[in-house]
């Protein structure tokens, strides 16, 4: 990207932003507010001056565009938005945490280092996996919720300027914030943010898909407005009649939220009947908002005929995130179906801010339910530390996008769990030893299996028992994070005991045949078991999976370990048959790998099944070589984003045809038959096909260029490798021109 500006056109640009920061906040900031951020961003332009990003742009304007998403899309005040101007300074400049502590105080200090743990896990290098970095992250929750907040209106900024990057670094970024930020803004309540997010993220993963349904969404956007207005004027007469003062607008629905649409109905754009929702935000005449969004309910339905088995009432009990709503589907002008939400002006700001606004209005009685109850259950979560970092994110992720289902205690208290919980997803949800010990349930006082997928409406009572043992099949039908953390804990802790008294028994046992344990043969015995761990081997032979007579096998086997080491050796060299069959099957339809385009060994993933000509990426696994996936796979956002060091570059070719043009610059010592000899070892290179030679000589050297096409660079490199070996050649280079 081209960025050419004065200095004093910076200067003046810097300005301008910083007043538009302050515009829209400027009258309900107190003085100390106002210095506040004044100091924070007099701090930042120092420690940034000289400082540009990729665009070319001063660095600078990033830190004011984040503290400006913090303050209005968000709702948080000044503290939030200085840590927000402030929030790349330890990093990247010479300040340092006790700087800030010292200028700003303990509390922006606090938040500002916790932004600084985040951006350094990003870049580390050397993680196993990304994961452990996102478990990390969310660990900052416990220090303030704050950094998670404006975090994530850092990656938001980061999304909205990023054509400047390389394709690989966009996709990374994106599958991150697919797999995580999204869900994360959806579950603190931040909707317009969440929306945005997954719709950069399709923009860069499937720019294809992404440009298909935004093109069509811009082609309909007149005739939407037409759509809006004649809604309006008729619900209008009502609400008018009534006196309701009130704003009726209109949306489409997310690119992203289509998209998710078309592929789970496997329909066409065109067919996605509720493409848009209508919103009727109200400002209440008497302190019965709910009174109120129900006369508006019955207003709407007057005029149009509802669809009873859409309602969705969050008004009488609001979604965990604190979203209050009435959401309608009802038969529209030109019958079409059309979303009406039914939203007062206090509802709507919760809905659009989220945390924020949630905090800003809540009431003197704590919801257990509310995002407040929810907080706490994710910092308890988030202090466990038992999990591998996969199944902790995957857990804690499982809940995040979850639709909500509200059912009773025995003593009439309500439970908010996600739709699909089980009997003992709601053990779990009253406490761990609830959960542990339960053996059975009664809903609405009838018996059933602990496996019953529970209902809104339903009243739960738990049977426990004090010797009851978890067990491994739970995992098969609990849903929520909470159950399956808890779950996998206990299973790991009884593992850990019946391990133990594995330990003693695979001792005794191997003496008996006269073999001395030690880490050689226990490693042996995992190879040979083909088992992960020496924790995994232990616990077998503890629960008895591993008997007398296998063990005996093993000792046989390592007594001939010298035919085995042979029989290893010749199943691990491929015949020259077969050699000469997988370089047949690349002449067609072959994958290449990485920016040399070499033919490698892979498998195809079951999970997406690709065939010849999807576009795909490879996935380097530990056991299996190299799996290759479709760029859509489901489990791609997850790979991308958690193991993208392992990620290699891969594509479709066609062996059969030229798709290459390449021109070959060479020179040497003169001699008859030199031009025969080249065309001779550029034909025996099948695929390879000759466009020109112009080859001249000259007093007993030659010197000439040769244009040619060819299926890949590494085909390349083995014909001018080739080339070379032509007694006389000297030199030989690949030019652009002829």
């Amino acid at each position: 990207m081209n960025y050419n500006v004065s200095i004093e056109e910076e200067n003046k640009e810097i300005t301008n932003r910083y007043k538009d920061l302050l515009k829209g906040t400027y009258e309900v900031l107190s003085k100390d507010d106002k210095e506040l951020i004044r100091h924070a961003f007099d701090v930042a332009v120092e420690a940034h001056s000289g400082q540009r990003r990729k665009t070319g742009e001063p660095y600078i304007y990033h830190p004011i565009a984040v503290a400006k998403i913090v303050a209005y899309e968000i709702g948080l005040g000044a503290t939030s938005i200085a840590a927000a101007l402030l929030h790349d300074v330890i990093e990247d400049t010479h300040y340092n945490i006790e700087d800030i502590e010292q200028l700003f105080g303990e509390t922006i200090a606090r938040i500002v280092n916790g932004l600084t743990k985040i951006s350094r896990l990003n870049k580390e290098q050397d993680a196993s996996i990304q994961a452990e970095n996102f478990r990390k992250m969310l660990l900052t929750l416990n220090d303030d919720v704050r950094v998670i907040l404006i975090k994530i209106a850092d990656r938001l900024h980061n999304m909205q300027t990023m054509d400047a990057m390389p394709t690989n670094k966009q996709i990374k970024i994106s599958s991150e914030t697919l797999y995580i930020y999204a869900p994360l803004a959806h579950r603190l309540g931040l909707y317009n943010i969440k929306t945005e997010l997954e719709d950069l993220g399709l923009k860069y993963t499937e720019p294809n898909v992404y440009n298909d349904i935004r093109n069509k969404i811009l082609e309909s956007k007149e005739e939407q407005q037409n759509y809006i207005n004649t809604f309006s004027d008729t619900i209008g007469k009502g609400l008018d009649k009534e006196n309701f003062k009130y704003n009726i607008r209109g949306r489409f629905k997310s690119i992203f939220s289509i998209r998710m649409k078309m592929r789970k109905q496997n329909v066409t754009f065109e067919e996605v009947y509720d493409k848009f929702a209508i919103r009727i935000i109200f400002e209440p005449n008497t302190k019965d908002e709910k009174f109120e969004a129900w006369k508006i309910y019955s207003i709407v339905t007057d005029y149009f005929k509802p669809n009873p088995s859409r309602l969705r009432d969050w008004i009488s009990q609001p979604k965990s995130t604190g979203y209050e709503a009435l959401h309608i589907t009802v038969i529209g002008p030109d019958a079409k179906w059309v979303e009406v939400q039914v939203r007062s002006k206090r509802m709507d700001e919760i809905a659009e801010k989220g945390y924020a606004a949630h905090f800003k209005y809540k009431q003197e009685k704590i919801n257990e339910n509310g995002l407040e109850g929810w907080l706490n259950k994710l910092k308890e979560t988030l202090e466990n530390q038992s999990l591998n970092a996969v199944d902790f994110v995957e857990d804690f992720k499982l809940n995040l996008y979850a639709k909500e289902i509200y059912v009773f205690t025995p003593k009439g208290d309500i439970k908010s769990l996600p739709k699909g919980a089980c009997a003992l997803d709601f053990a779990f949800s009253i406490h761990t030893d609830v959960g542990l010990k339960c053996r059975g349930a009664k809903v609405n006082g009838k018996l059933v299996p602990l496996s019953y997928e529970l209902n809104s409406g339903d009243q739960i009572e738990i049977i426990t028992t004090a010797n009851n043992k978890p067990n491994s099949r739970w995992l098969d039908f609990v849903i929520t994070a909470r159950a399956r953390t808890k779950i996998k804990i206990a299973l790991k802790e009884e593992e850990k005991k019946i391990a133990e008294e594995g330990k003693t028994i695979l001792n005794r046992k191997l003496r008996h045949l006269k073999i001395t344990i030690n880490d050689k043969i226990i490693n042996e015995l995992v190879s040979y078991f083909k088992l992960r761990t020496s924790l995994d081997l232990f616990f077998r032979i503890g629960s008895g999976a591993i008997d007398n007579s296998q063990l005996k096998s093993f000792v046989l086997q390592r007594n001939t370990s010298i035919i085995n080491f042979l029989k290893n050796k010749l199943r691990r060299l491929p015949s020259k048959e077969f050699i000469e069959k997988e370089e047949v099957t690349y002449k067609y339809d072959a994958l290449v790998f990485g920016s040399d385009e070499e033919k490698l060994e892979y498998k195809i993933s079951k999970c997406c099944n690709p065939i010849p000509g999807d576009s795909v990426f490879g996935f380097i696994t530990i056991n299996e070589g190299i799996k290759v996936h479709k760029n859509n796979c489901p489990n791609s956002i997850s790979l991308q984003s958690n193991y993208a060091y392992r990620i290699i570059k891969s594509k479709w070719i066609d062996s059969t045809k030229q798709d290459f043009k390449v021109i070959l610059q060479i020179n040497g010592i003169d001699n008859s038959g030199i031009v025969n000899n080249l065309t001779r070892i550029i034909s025996n290179n099948i695929g390879v096909f000759i466009h020109s030679i112009n080859i001249a000589g000259n007093e007993g050297v030659f010197e000439g260029k040769i244009s040619i096409s060819v299926n890949n660079v590494a085909q390349l490199k083995k014909l001018i490798i080739s080339i070379k070996k032509i007694e006389g050649v000297k030199k030989v280079d690949r030019v652009n021109t002829l």
